[in-house]
C-alpha cells in the first residue's frame, strides 16, 4: 500500500480542494483511504463522498502514538493508498514550540511524505524561498513534492517552477489556476457539509466541477510516484477487536442535514463492542426503540424551523429522558436538546429575533451568535456523570458560535482543565442520564467515557 500526506503553506492554501481531487481521481482507479489531521468532520464529509470509504481523523494532541497507529492500520485494512490531509499550514499545532497537533508531526510518526501546495498567488521566486524555509524547519520531515495554487499564466508557472528546481531540487507536479467564484460552498463553521448538499443537484454539479478543473492540472502519475510503499495490515488492531455481547443492544444516531457531525471511529467501536447502530432523522422520521440515544453536531439553528415541525420526535425524545434512557448529546445535540434557540442578531443567512422552539429536555436556552469558540479541550468526568463513579478522561474539541445558558442550580458531567464549555471549566450538561456537552470527544482517547454510556445502555442495567 501506497502513502502520502497533502499539506499547505498556510490555511486558505487550497490543500483541501486539492486534496478532494486527488481523492476522487485516484479513487477511480484503487481503493482509497483517507484521513484528515486535526479534529474536523466537515472536510472528512468530502473525503468519504469522493472514496466511498469513511475517512478517519488524526490528531497528535488528543491521540497518543499507539491510538494513532491502531486507527490508521485499521482504516488501511483492504485499501491500495492512504491519503492524509494535513490542517491548517504544516507547522501549526497546539504549542508554539513542540509540533504536537501538527501537520508535521503526522508526517513524521509515520514516515510519509509530503506533497506541500503553496499559495503562488502573486509570488514566483519567492515560492522557493518559502519551500526552503520549510524544508530546514524540521529535517526529520520530507518534502516530496510540490503543487502551486492560484497561479497565473505559463510565465507565472515557469518562473515559479524553475526557481523550486533550482534552489530547492523538489518536483512541481502541478499547477492550479486562479479560478474566480469556483470555491467549495463556505459558512461559518467552514464547508457546508458534503452529507447536507447530497440532495442538492448544483451542489454535486459544483463539487465535480471543481474536482475536473484541478485534476486536469495535476501530474497524479507523478504524484503515485513521490508516495511512500508501506505494510499493509491485514489484522484488526485489538483497539478495535469484536467484544462479544450476550445481548445485541441498540443505539440510535441522529444523522441528517441537522445532525452529521461524528467521526468515523465512533461507529466503528461501537460496532466492536457489539452493539447495533441505527439512524434516525430529528428532522424527517420518528424516533426508534433503543436502548441509548445519541445526537451528534451540526447546524440545527438553520433547521429550527423543520426541527421544531417534527413535534412527535421532540415529545418522544422527552419521553425517552424521562423513562432514563440513556442520551448522549453533543454541540448542535445539546443545542437540539435545550428549550430554545433564539438568534440575538443577523448571523450567516439567520435573522435577528428568530426563534426556534426545541426539545426542551436539558433547562437550558441557547442563544446565537457568540465570539467563535474553537480550541482542544481536556478534562475529567465528575461525580454527577450518570454513566462511570470513577473520574473518566475527557479528551476532544469545541467549534461552535452559541452560547448555552443553564437554569440556576444545573449539574455538569465534565470538569475542564483546558478548552472552553459550556462555561470556562464545566461543560456536560447532566438531568438523570442525558448528558450534552459542547465538547465533541474523540471516541478513541475518549474511549472509555464511551464504554461507560454504552455499559448504562445494556438491557440489564437499564432502566
Amino acid at each position: 500500500m501506497k502513502a502520502f500526506l497533502i499539506s499547505g503553506d498556510r490555511s486558505g492554501s487550497g490543500k483541501t480542494s486539492i486534496t478532494l481531487a486527488i481523492a476522487a481521481a485516484l479513487a477511480k482507479r484503487c481503493t482509497v483511504q483517507t484521513f484528515k489531521v486535526g479534529m474536523d468532520y466537515i472536510d472528512p464529509s468530502y473525503l468519504t463522498g469522493v472514496t466511498g470509504r469513511p475517512c478517519r481523523n488524526l490528531d497528535s494532541f488528543v491521540m497518543n502514538r499507539d491510538e494513532m497507529t491502531a486507527v490508521f492500520n485499521h482504516a488501511c485494512i483492504g485499501a491500495d493508498i492512504a491519503i492524509i490531509e494535513g490542517v491548517r499550514g504544516l507547522y501549526e499545532g497546539a504549542d508554539s514550540i513542540a509540533d504536537i497537533g501538527s501537520t508535521a508531526s503526522i508526517a513524521k510518526h509515520f514516515h510519509v511524505p509530503i506533497i506541500l501546495v503553496i499559495d503562488a498567488r502573486s509570488i514566483t521566486r519567492s515560492a522557493a524561498a518559502l519551500l526552503y524555509g520549510f524544508m530546514k524547519f524540521d529535517p526529520d520531515i520530507q518534502i516530496a513534492g510540490v503543487i502551486l495554487n492560484n497561479v497565473r499564466g505559463e510565465k507565472h508557472i515557469r518562473k515559479a517552477t524553475e526557481a523550486i528546481r533550482h534552489y530547492c531540487s523538489i518536483p512541481v507536479i502541478g499547477a492550479v489556476p486562479r479560478v474566480d467564484n469556483l470555491d467549495l460552498t463556505m459558512r461559518h463553521l467552514g464547508l457546508v457539509p458534503f452529507e447536507e448538499g447530497l440532495k442538492d443537484q448544483p451542489f454535486l454539479d459544483r463539487v465535480s466541477s471543481i474536482v475536473e478543473m484541478i485534476c486536469s492540472h495535476l501530474d497524479i502519475d507523478a504524484l503515485l510516484s513521490l508516495s511512500r510503499e508501506m505494510k499493509s495490515s491485514l489484522h484488526i488492531p485489538d483497539l478495535f477487536a469484536s467484544v462479544e455481547q450476550h445481548h445485541r443492544e441498540r443505539i440510535a444516531v441522529a444523522r441528517d442535514e441537522a445532525f452529521n457531525f461524528y467521526y468515523a471511529d465512533l461507529f466503528s467501536l461501537i460496532e466492536a463492542r457489539g452493539y447495533d447502530i441505527v439512524y434516525f432523522s430529528p428532522i424527517h422520521g420518528d424516533l426508534p426503540d433503543a436502548d441509548g440515544y445519541i445526537l451528534g453536531g451540526g447546524y440545527p439553528e438553520y433547521y429550527g424551523r423543520e426541527l421544531a415541525d417534527n413535534q412527535s420526535m421532540m415529545e418522544d425524545i422527552r419521553t425517552a429522558a424521562g423513562d432514563e434512557r440513556p442520551i448522549l448529546a453533543e454541540c448542535g445535540g445539546l443545542m437540539y436538546l435545550c428549550r430554545e434557540i433564539d438568534v440575538l442578531q443577523d448571523f450567516s443567512g439567520l435573522s435577528a429575533g428568530t426563534s426556534f422552539k426545541m426539545a426542551d429536555v436539558l433547562p437550558a436556552r441557547c442563544t446565537i451568535p457568540k465570539k467563535r469558540v474553537v480550541t482542544y479541550v481536556s478534562g475529567k468526568t465528575t461525580p454527577n456523570f450518570p454513566f462511570a463513579e470513577k473520574p473518566l478522561p475527557v479528551k476532544g474539541h469545541a467549534f461552535h458560535y452559541s452560547t448555552v445558558h443553564p437554569d440556576k442550580g444545573s449539574t455538569f458531567g465534565y470538569e475542564l482543565d483546558r478548552g472552553f464549555g459550556i462555561d470556562a471549566t464545566h461543560d456536560g450538561m447532566v438531568l438523570n442520564k442525558v448528558v450534552g456537552s459542547y465538547t465533541h470527544i474523540h471516541p478513541v482517547p475518549s474511549r472509555n467515557l464511551l464504554y461507560s454510556f454504552l455499559s448504562a445502555c445494556l438491557s440489564d442495567s437499564s432502566i
